[in-house]
């Protein structure tokens, strides 16, 4: 079934379940796998001998239109449909935004001290929608609550929903290594398999709306495309596409004074994401949106529907590419004693909608405590979030082989006034070799 550009408005269901993902735990020296979806240099830090995730998991979604909590994960099947459940805060550029990312089998192996190496799985889905007015928002996706007077003009609205897998073969090493400290790099090369995406924008697109009359005019114009055979329900892996991509991270450690085999400082850089998915065919459309349309067209079609039956559209050329999330992202992770440790994190978008569509990543920083044993961590981050005003805080704990965690619990729990939630688990064998005591030779 060929969808068109809102489609994004109720899709959310589809990634709901998130780059936002193991928030608080990819510090964690014996976590393996994981952390390198944070730096891929960290692998030369890991004080995992062989790593074996089995399965792992990280879900993201949230919004400035309204609140959503933890439970939102489970109960947005049809979408972000406006309740009195929920509190909501129509701007004329709201923004929404989730994705889902599942670590497959995958295995970090460590060849020396200087050495590790790294082969990925995983799968992974992105939705944006931005600046969408919200009046007109909740006016195309509820007819019970949407159907009050406004009048607005959109501009730069984009959206995207984009699927695809992963195989990623990946390689750290210690480049300097001195008595106090070291210096480590790493890369992660990603054959990109694209099960297909959804785009669509407008530089300006004005809308008003009459309850009287029930008429909603238009004026601008809508393009938005799709890959061949894409269909948002069912996304399967039958007619991949192929892409490349690039990870690559540095990372300065201060061993200091610290006893053990504890750290003082560690900070590092990565990029995340450099890519795109190269689609052979698909299907593009500008729709001139000059007209006046009964709003009852909304109750019953979707918003394709809406598009074909009342809007002119031309066929354009399709572009072919889909673009990954780029980010860039800091850490700085500080040693309070060999046990104790207190980091802080930023990431930031730096993909943007140009020659092709592009998925993103939202804005974050965070501070995160973190009591780590060799068998046992639990930390609890501490952040602010972009198009959240209510800082998120969560807590997460690693048992053996488990992972379980969230970067907003605590705050959905406390708070009525959140507007992003995440949730994560693994299931891993990690197997540690013997750890080397600071001073031993």
């Amino acid at each position: 079934m060929k969808k068109a550009f809102l489609i994004v408005l109720g899709l959310c269901a589809s990634f709901t379940g998130m780059s936002q993902n193991f928030v608080g735990a990819q510090l964690d020296s014996r976590m393996g796998v994981q952390s390198l979806t944070l730096n891929p240099a960290l692998g030369t830090l890991a004080r995992t001998k062989l790593d074996i995730n089995l399965i792992s998991a990280s879900s993201f979604v949230g919004s400035d239109y309204l609140t959503v909590n933890l439970s939102d994960l489970g109960s947005l099947t049809e979408g972000f449909e406006v309740d009195e459940d929920f509190e909501t805060n129509p701007q004329p550029d709201n923004n929404f935004f989730g994705n889902v990312d599942v670590l497959g089998p995958s295995v970090l192996m460590r060849l020396n001290e200087k050495s590790v190496i790294s082969l990925t799985t995983r799968l992974r889905g992105f939705f944006n929608l931005n600046n969408i007015d919200g009046n007109f928002y909740e006016f195309a996706t509820n007819e019970e609550t949407g159907k009050v007077d406004f009048t607005t003009e959109m501009e730069d609205l984009s959206g995207i929903v984009h699927a695809w897998g992963e195989i990623g073969f990946g390689y750290s090493r210690v480049l300097v290594s001195k008595a106090n400290h070291s210096f480590s790099a790493g890369a992660n090369f990603k054959l990109l398999l694209g099960a297909g995406g959804v785009y669509g924008d407008s530089p300006q697109l004005k809308a008003d709306y009459n309850s009287e009359t029930d008429l909603l005019g238009t004026a601008g114009f809508l393009d938005y495309g799709y890959s061949l055979g894409f269909d948002s329900e069912d996304i399967d892996f039958s007619e991949i596409q192929p892409g490349f991509a690039l990870d690559l991270g540095l990372i300065y450690e201060l061993k200091g004074n610290t006893t053990g085999t504890g750290y003082k400082l560690r900070a590092g850089v990565s990029v995340l994401d450099l890519g795109a998915v190269n689609y052979s065919d698909g299907y593009r459309v500008q729709y001139d949106m000059n007209s006046t349309i009964p709003g009852e067209e909304f109750v019953e079609k979707d918003f394709q529907e809406v598009l074909e039956d009342n809007f002119e559209g031309t066929e354009m050329p399709f572009e072919g590419k889909l673009g990954l999330p780029t980010s860039l992202q800091f850490f700085a992770d500080y040693g309070i004693n060999d046990k104790l440790y207190i980091s802080a994190q930023a990431g930031m978008a730096i993909s943007k909608d140009g020659d092709i569509p592009v998925s993103r990543v939202i804005n974050m920083v965070m501070v995160t405590p973190r009591l780590e044993f060799k068998w046992l961590s639990i930390y609890s981050p501490f952040g602010m979030r972009q198009y959240d005003t209510t800082p998120s805080w969560g807590l997460g704990f690693r048992a053996g082989p488990v992972l379980l965690g969230s970067g907003s619990i605590l705050t959905n729990a406390l708070s009525k006034k959140s507007r992003t939630t995440d949730l994560y688990f693994a299931i891993k064998l990690p197997i540690y070799g013997k750890e080397k005591v600071k001073g031993e030779n």
